[in-house]
């Protein structure tokens, strides 16, 4: 009987939700699938405040852990583990961080097969970038990933996303915009894409399994995405380094908060527009090259 450990952290349920419909198939053929939804000792409140919210980039970008409830694992190894994360400010999670960071579960990472899976507003690369040295160090072989996303326009999902952390309402913000979050067909389809990991686990033989989820588009970066979080992601880190030697943090967050106002809604569409219309025309083997060597695992 193969064993497989489901493990995750899941605020609003989405991740959970994915993470159910993913392992559907693997329980429908017999495997023993054990699914972990890990918490933190103290916590974040769903739904969010502005400030709690913001409070917490510091920690995110940083990659600074925080102490989790205890958890047991039935078993000391397994054949599979699939490892559910969220990108909060573009960097993994703090409940992620912390995890990652456990040594139980490290013990149990060690040269298994892991598979990791998030659910998305729309924007993972730069999280993902930083997992995969962090699975490496823990010596687990990296053999798949998804990324559902948000499908909506970048300026549009803003305002969704918003409305269901800080409501906890998974319905339409002023009866206009779109649904939050991953569209529940994305959701559905997840089990298609379960089932694709069916034949390398009978086998033990992982070899392909990222090339056929490539294939299906279950991970697909998209080149504008990539090009906004690339630079948000050096000035988010710019900021954190710097409130965190702040002993006001609360008002230096503050800031932070209109400086990221005005970058989602004028600086970013500004940047987009220019490098669309002089730059990308020229980077068309740049860019295949970049995806290339995102999607590949180590």
């Amino acid at each position: 009987m193969k064993k497989i450990l489901a493990i995750y952290y899941s605020q609003s349920g989405q991740l959970k939700q994915i993470i159910d419909n993913f392992c559907e198939p693997l329980i429908n053929a017999g495997f023993n699938v054990e699914k972990v939804q890990v918490k933190l000792k103290n916590d974040f409140a769903f739904p969010w405040t502005t400030k709690r919210f913001f409070s917490v980039m510091p920690d995110c970008v940083l990659s600074v852990t925080h102490e989790l409830e205890s958890f047991q694992l039935k078993e000391s190894s397994y054949d599979l583990i699939i490892l559910g994360y969220q990108p909060w400010f573009l960097s993994p999670s703090i409940p992620f961080n912390s995890l990652i960071h456990n040594s139980v579960f490290k013990s149990v990472l060690k040269n298994t097969p892991v598979i990791t899976i998030t659910g998305v507003r729309n924007m993972w690369v730069n999280a993902f970038e930083k997992i995969k040295p962090m699975l490496k160090d823990a010596q687990a072989r990296h053999v798949g990933t998804v990324a559902l996303y948000d499908r909506h326009l970048n300026l549009v999902s803003i305002f969704t996303i918003f409305h269901w952390m800080l409501t906890a309402r998974k319905d339409r913000y002023l009866r206009f915009f779109p649904l939050p979050g991953v569209a529940e067909a994305d959701i559905e389809n997840t089990k298609n894409i379960g089932k694709l990991v069916l034949p390398y686990l009978e086998k033990n033989e992982w070899n392909g399994l990222q090339e056929e989820f490539i294939k299906v588009k279950a991970v697909d970066p998209k080149y504008h995405l990539m090009f906004i979080e690339g630079k948000a992601g050096i000035m988010f880190k710019l900021w954190a380094k710097l409130i965190s030697k702040k002993q006001n943090k609360g008002s230096w967050l503050a800031v932070f908060k209109y400086y990221l106002l005005i970058a989602l809604f004028i600086a970013a569409p500004l940047v987009w527009v220019i490098n669309m219309l002089v730059f990308k025309p020229f980077l068309s083997n740049h860019i295949k090259k970049k995806k290339a060597a995102l999607l590949k695992l180590n």
